[in-house]
């Protein structure tokens, strides 16, 4: 894909973020890896109003080259890249429910969101929760390292969830499917779930490997 092509992805992907209520203000950014660099929503920008030619374009090395000042929480992006192989975008929202869940004290901090349906097992996989840090900090990095090689999605305690993707369409359907899940068990939270089997996730794992 081009990088105009890529540059009219990440303005369609913010809208449709923004307009939907996945994230609010100037917060959550988005990145996606290129042949020589990368592409990286501005600091301090409405993912509802970008415009592709304001996007800031870096180099391997993370040097801007063109474009507005990139945001703030670079360290967070390039630490799934290093990790993550596969990984050619990385989204990270304040999405309501998710945000919700990084933030409770008693959420499993290996697995936030429980295979309570076959999707999240498919495009999200098991999602921990690293410690708070500040945002932008770069001792994030460290963090996100010693789990992403595992899981491509984490949630950040009391900051809400990233999530890295083979495209950038895969970490928004991703994200989509964490934050909707995340919605289902704040909604069950305190009831009894029928959590699917380890034989369904091992299935599901085999048939629907993540990436």
């Amino acid at each position: 894909m081009s990088e105009a092509s890529l540059r009219r992805d990440i303005v369609k992907w913010g809208r449709s973020l923004f307009e939907r209520g996945l994230t609010a203000g100037s917060s959550g950014n988005i990145s996606v890896k290129l042949d020589d660099g990368f592409l990286v929503t501005p600091t301090n920008s409405c993912l509802g109003f970008l415009e592709p030619e304001r996007l800031s374009k870096l180099d391997a090395a993370g040097s801007l080259i063109s474009g507005d000042p990139p945001t703030k929480e670079l360290p967070l992006h390039f630490a799934f890249y290093e990790v993550r192989p596969t990984a050619k975008a990385v989204v990270h929202l304040h999405s309501t429910h998710a945000t919700a869940l990084s933030c409770l004290a008693d959420v499993d901090q290996e697995d936030a969101i429980p295979p309570i349906t076959p999707y999240v097992v498919m495009r999200v996989g098991k999602v921990p929760v690293v410690p708070y840090t500040r945002p932008g900090a770069p001792d994030v990095a460290p963090l996100i390292r010693a789990k992403a090689g595992e899981h491509p999605a984490i949630l950040l305690g009391n900051h809400g969830p990233v999530v890295a993707g083979i495209s950038l369409d895969a970490a928004v359907f991703a994200m989509e499917e964490l934050e909707e899940t995340a919605r289902l068990v704040l909604l069950t939270r305190g009831m009894k779930v029928r959590l699917l089997s380890p034989e369904a996730i091992a299935d599901l794992n085999a048939t629907f490997r993540l990436k």
